[in-house]
């Protein structure tokens, strides 16, 4: 009996325990999450579009013989930097220097014939008057003095023609550059313009970069300029740039020389030309570069960092930000392009606006949180940013 007692005993202490925990309310209410935010800046904005393009030599020749003969030495070495007219080959001349001593021979009996032509018509002359000729005779006279000056006249001429072969017996340097590899050697023969060239000279500084845009982003981007929304660079800020492949940036600046009027059928592209100075010749033709091209303005453009904007299913990008009331809004906004690790924002975001970047997972639409500023010193603080476009 003493046990059934302390057994009921502990049992109803045990209930009246349990019965005043049932009948306790809630300690505590939820606690708000934590969220990290940064306060939405606008600022200038410099639309710049980066576009793949290639190194074009500034000029470009192709070096042929303007003579046949036999070439009897090669006076350059390749890949040296030769300037205008420099000596590049040398072709066997002694059938040019006959030809031209021959010129000047028929050129001298010319001149004789013209002498004696002169005498004859002057003396003709004088003698008409006295009736000791016939006026046929002095026409005669006058026309063979004429026929004489143009005899003359011709063999300078091709006095003229035998020195100017001699002298393309000397195969020289049309242009200044940087010249290639010869395709002949000594005692090979070579013909008036042959249609293969003997070697290539380009030249190199400056150098041309052609790069291509697409049409639509160009007519996108006019359209922008027409409605106010941005603005012509200025003259001042019109510099090209160059990236490497490997993201490295080359040290000159470039000038935009001039844009095609035509459409590629088969692209949808326009080619531009810029050029740019290369006195190291670290730019050579043919080589794959991106260039960086300066367009338009924006006076008040929002960027904000890539962590802070997310994807629905559809594509639709948003936002989640701190409403005045503390509380999480979503906002539907039209990211335009990447700033770098940045993403330009056309609508949906404006200046003093604080957008969530931290603790996006524990949140959703519509509860408080406890807002924590975490702006960085190097977010959205540059006066001018630079976007990367696409050709």
């Amino acid at each position: 009996m003493r046990h059934l007692a302390l057994s009921l005993s502990l049992v109803a202490v045990l209930f009246v325990a349990g019965c005043g925990q049932a009948d306790s309310p809630a300690n505590t209410a939820p606690v708000a999450p934590e969220v990290g935010y940064i306060t939405v800046k606008a600022q200038p904005f410099t639309l710049v579009n980066e576009l793949p393009g290639r190194t074009t030599p500034f000029q470009v020749a192709e070096v042929r013989p303007q003579v046949t003969g036999i070439l009897v030495e090669r006076l350059f070495q390749e890949g040296e930097a030769v300037e205008v007219g420099q000596p590049l080959y040398q072709i066997d001349d002694r059938l040019y220097k006959a030809a031209l001593a021959s010129a000047r021979a028929e050129l001298a009996s010319a001149r004789a014939a013209l002498e004696t032509a002169r005498l004859k018509a002057e003396r003709y002359e004088r003698l008409i008057n006295t009736g000791a000729i016939s006026q046929q005779d002095l026409d005669q006279a006058r026309a063979q003095l004429n026929e004489s000056l143009a005899m003359v006249d011709a063999g300078q001429a091709a006095v003229q023609t035998a020195n100017i072969n001699l002298d393309y017996t000397t195969i020289k340097a049309p242009i200044a550059g940087r010249i290639g590899r010869s395709s002949v050697t000594a005692g090979a023969l070579v013909t008036a313009n042959q249609a293969s060239a003997l070697v290539t000279i380009r030249q190199l500084d400056p150098i041309y970069v052609d790069v291509t845009q697409s049409y639509n982003a160009l007519q996108e981007l006019r359209s922008a300029m027409s409605s106010g929304q941005l603005q012509t660079v200025g003259e001042d800020q019109a510099a090209v740039t160059l990236v490497y492949q490997g993201g490295t940036t080359y040290e000159q600046s470039g000038t935009l020389q001039f844009s095609e009027f035509a459409v590629d059928e088969t692209t949808g592209s326009v080619t531009l030309r810029a050029l740019f100075p290369n006195p190291d010749d670290a730019l050579l033709p043919g080589m794959f570069v991106r260039a960086r091209l300066p367009q338009a303005e924006r006076e008040e453009a929002i960027l904000v960092p890539q962590k802070g904007i997310s994807r629905e299913p559809d594509g639709q990008a948003t936002a989640l930000v701190i409403s005045e009331e503390g509380t999480v809004e979503k906002r539907d906004v039209f990211a335009e392009r990447v700033v770098e690790n940045q993403w330009l924002i056309r609508e949906g975001l404006a200046d003093g606006d604080r957008l969530i970047v931290e603790g996006l997972q524990k949140i959703r639409v519509g509860i408080p949180v406890r807002a924590v500023d975490v702006s960085e010193p190097d977010v959205n603080t540059s006066p001018a940013l630079v976007a990367e476009g696409q050709g």
